[in-house]
Order: C-alpha cells, then sequence, then structure tokens
C-alpha cells in the first residue's frame, strides 16, 4: 500500500534498466526488491546482487538526499566509529523514472527492536557515534532549514498546533491535553546558541545496523545537516528504554536545555506522524504514540 498520496515507485523492471544502462558493470547481477516491513517513508530499495543496494525516492520530498549523500557522507565516513553507506553511483532519471537515485553498499545485520531497546552499551555506541558526529568541523556544511529537525524548535509549532484538534477526535493512547503541555515546555527552551554541529537527525532503530548485538554502521542519512543537536539527543526516546534511555542521555552529554528540545523533536513529528500515518503506514504511527506518551512522562 502507498504511504503518501503522490508516491512515485520505481519497480523492479525499471531498476534493471537503469543499472543495464548507467552501470553496465552491475547489468548482470539480479535486482530484487527489498520486502515492505524493511521500507522506509521515502525510498523504495532494492538489493542489487549480495552486495549492493539501489535507493529509489518515491516521494519529493527526499529527491535531494541523492546528491547530499554523494557529496557529504565520503567526507565524514573516515572520522566516525562505524560504517555509513557512502554511494557508490548517483543515478540519473530513466526508464520512466524522473529523479535521481543512488546504489550504495548493502550492510547487512540487524536493527534494534522498534519499540524500544533497554540496551546499555549499545545505547552507549550510538552516544559515542553522535560526540563524533558532533566534533566533526561543519565547513560549508548544509544548514538545516526552517522546520527540520535541527532548525529552532518553534518552527514546527505551526503543524503541532494544526494537529492537535485532529488527534483530540482519537483515542491514541495518550491524553492529548498533556501532549499539549508538553510541547508548550519544549517550545519555552531558549534555542540553541552554540555552534552548529553536524547531525544524522534520524537515529531511529530502522536506521541502525547492529551484528552481534553491537553497532556496526548506521544508515539513512536523508536528515543530514549542520545546525542544533537537539535531534541527535532524542534517540534516548526514539531508540531507548530504561537503563538504556538513562545512559543515551548522559553518554551523549548536553544540557538539560538540549533534553528539552530533544523531546521537542521527539514530540513534534510524533504528533504530525500519528495523524498523517494511521491509516497508511501503521508501525509508524505506533512508533509516534510510544513517542508522545514518552516524552509526556518526561516533561508532565
Amino acid at each position: 500500500m502507498p504511504i503518501h498520496d503522490d508516491e512515485v515507485r520505481a519497480t523492479a523492471e525499471q531498476v534493471r534498466h537503469l543499472i543495464a544502462d548507467q552501470c553496465p558493470q552491475w547489468s548482470g547481477l539480479a535486482v530484487t526488491p527489498l520486502p515492505e516491513d524493511l521500507e522506509g517513508t521515502d525510498h523504495v530499495l532494492f538489493r542489487v546482487g549480495d552486495a549492493l543496494v539501489a535507493r529509489m525516492p518515491k516521494i519529493a520530498w527526499a529527491v535531494d538526499q541523492a546528491d547530499s549523500g554523494a557529496r557529504w557522507l565520503p567526507l565524514l565516513a573516515s572520522r566516525l566509529p562505524a560504517r555509513i553507506p557512502v554511494p557508490l553511483h548517483v543515478g540519473e532519471p530513466g526508464a520512466g523514472y524522473p529523479w535521481r537515485w543512488t546504489v550504495a553498499p548493502w550492510i547487512a545485520g540487524s536493527t534494534p527492536p522498534r519499540l524500544g531497546c533497554d540496551d546499555a552499551v549499545l545505547a552507549g555506541e550510538v552516544a559515542a557515534f553522535v560526540r563524533a558526529l558532533h566534533r566533526i568541523e561543519p565547513g560549508d556544511g548544509p544548514a538545516k532549514p526552517p522546520g527540520s529537525r535541527g532548525s529552532a524548535l518553534r518552527h514546527a509549532d505551526e503543524g503541532v498546533r494544526r494537529v492537535l484538534p485532529r488527534l483530540a477526535g482519537h483515542d491514541d493512547g495518550f491524553d492529548v491535553d498533556a501532549a499539549a503541555a508538553a510541547w508548550e515546555v519544549c517550545l519555552s527552551t531558549p534555542d540553541w546558541d552554540g555552534a552548529p554541529v553536524w547531525i544524522h537527525g534520524d537515529l531511529q532503530p530502522g536506521n541502525l545496523i547492529t551484528d552481534g548485538g553491537r553497532l556496526a554502521a548506521v544508515i539513512d542519512f536523508g536528515a543530514l545537516g549542520v545546525g542544533d543537536p537537539a535531534p541527535d539527543v532524542s534517540p534516548a526516546l526514539w531508540t531507548f528504554t530504561g537503563a538504556a534511555r538513562d545512559a543515551y542521555r548522559e553518554a551523549v552529554g548536553y544540557d538539560d536545555a538540549t533534553w528539552r528540545r530533544a523531546c521537542g523533536w521527539a514530540l513534534a513529528p510524533s504528533l504530525t506522524g500519528v495523524d498523517y500515518y494511521r491509516h497508511t503506514f501503521p508501525r509508524m504511527a505506533e512508533h509516534g504514540r510510544r513517542m508522545v506518551r514518552a516524552v509526556i512522562a518526561e516533561l508532565t
């Protein structure tokens, strides 16, 4: 089922044609779509042989990711303590497919549980990745635009206030008034006044690859940019529970104001996501409900 009304979904046949035309060195490799339960919100993924994956944007907001990954990931990779999927090829539109796309290495492994992981060692490893990323000189890295994770939280306010009345008409397992009160706490927190840092921006369980339970790679840099570090503190809520949540928050090492903004970057997209994905992407909506409850527990 499509997640978005205006999706453009590449097919395996299109990917075969594109690879044959643009990457003849891989033209003999099998092209196989990944199962839908491994698909995210903005790309359709295809295995290419055993060692590669083609990432095909399926929504217009994701079309810049191919060029962003090709430009910035090679510069970051050697400075990070876990592998990242540096693109091997940026493809051009063709075969009826309208956007640029990428081929990257396939990184085998597992992902932490989608609804929370109480593994303090893994939390420390993810925090170490974040600290290493945040220490890299931002240079001329792309500034996060208003409304995106890493910008000032106030830019998300309109979307939150628009969705709260709609959520009040459903039973999503949380008190909408309490969620609104938690949002006010986040919104009243001062903006980040330090130097901007590189952020991943989406360190959710599906973007962490583990091997034997230990962090092996971090994938999906669609939210990559330079801004407020708070969204990379949010994995304490997005990804970890129990003692692992506390371990991550302590290890990543930011102040209480950054924590409250991190709660805001867990809360705002979760409130809007519950509404947006309610029928088309139920597991994303359920993840959002869990985040809202977690932030309410933290702040109210």
